[in-house]
């Protein structure tokens, strides 16, 4: 076999992989509210989430070209294909210690940051556009901030509404509406976070020439990774649930809806945009808006101190990792 689809062999394979642990990893954050607020059991809001992701994954692909010709240009970049393939393995290691521990961290910031730091590991910090790259990293910075301002105004306004109504049977329908949340917010998360694995395998195609710069995602490829991420969140991610959905703030069904209802409006907006966000840090910082507005003291701030550091490394991190990576691989490929 020709070394060079050898290796796109190799990325299109892990490339599914990173879906498809994006899909555990990522997808227990939009399900998570739902969950623990008993709206749906954990069985159902799986199925729920898996077929929302799956349906959401095929239906855009800004974010996927924002992706594949932002960050860096694969023609100007020697041993393009290496460099994507370590990127991909060092965000899939840093996905799979993230989640052993059960800290919801951003497999967005990850790939972002591991693209970046294989690039600069193969051809320096020239290799870097950084007019799209910032671009992407202010989006990264500042939907979480975003995300915290508009979930703590969704549970204010929420509050004013219902504020006379009966507790009973405010959270019996919110618990019922939480159903709907849930599946946008599964929805939202395939519109953006699937579409990452397809840049990576997009940018390998241009890089390996399969591809002219500026085509169209595949629809072999989108359905691959819509399929990946399926998979991946119908194993579920428990320990992050349970972090998510417990650890940052007591959910009552109404803080739950007005999280979901939230990041998912987030989520679009940037989706949109052809913007890739963190729909970890989106969902967590909704989730301590909505906690701020019922009560500041409310919200377990050791615990978010803890999300937020681990926000703030991954990028540094994954980039160190995956710069690493290329440099034992280029020996070999």
């Amino acid at each position: 076999m020709d070394m060079t689809l050898f290796i796109i062999v190799l990325i299109v394979i892990f490339a599914f992989a990173f879906d498809f642990i994006n899909g555990f990893h990522d997808t227990a954050n939009a399900i998570a509210t739902s969950v623990s607020t008993k709206a749906l059991s954990p069985k159902v809001a799986i199925v729920l989430a898996a077929s929302m992701n799956f349906i959401g994954a095929l239906t855009f692909t800004g974010v996927a070209k924002t992706v594949s010709k932002d960050i860096v240009d694969p023609f100007t970049i020697h041993n393009g294909l290496v460099v994507v393939l370590s990127a991909l393995i060092a965000a899939i290691a840093w996905n799979l210690i993230t989640w052993y521990y059960g800290i919801p961290s951003s497999s967005s910031h990850a790939i972002i940051g591991a693209i970046a730091g294989a690039a600069i590991s193969a051809a320096g910090f020239h290799a870097i556009q950084y007019s799209g790259f910032i671009k992407i990293i202010e989006a990264l910075i500042l939907s979480p901030f975003i995300a915290l301002a508009v979930g703590f105004i969704m549970m204010t306004i929420f509050a004013l509404i219902f504020k006379n109504a009966n507790l009973s049977k405010t959270n019996r329908g919110f618990r019922t509406f939480q159903i709907f949340t849930a599946a946008l917010q599964s929805f939202s998360h395939g519109t953006n976070d699937a579409q990452k694995a397809m840049g990576i395998i997009t940018l390998a195609l241009i890089s390996g020439k399969f591809l002219e710069a500026g085509s169209d995602v595949p629809d072999w490829v989108r359905l691959g990774a819509a399929t990946a991420m399926g998979i991946g969140t119908s194993i579920g991610g428990w320990k992050i649930i349970k972090t998510v959905g417990g650890k940052i703030t007591k959910l009552q069904p109404v803080n739950g809806a007005a999280a979901d209802l939230s990041s998912a409006l987030i989520i679009f907006t940037f989706t949109a945009l052809h913007l890739p966000v963190s729909t970890t840090h989106v969902i967590s910082t909704a989730i301590m808006g909505v906690g701020s507005a019922k009560r500041v003291k409310g919200v377990k701030w050791g615990v978010a101190r803890k999300i937020v550091m681990t926000w703030i490394i991954t990028l540094p991190i994954s980039a160190l990792i995956a710069a690493g990576i290329y440099q034992v691989l280029n020996l070999f490929l």
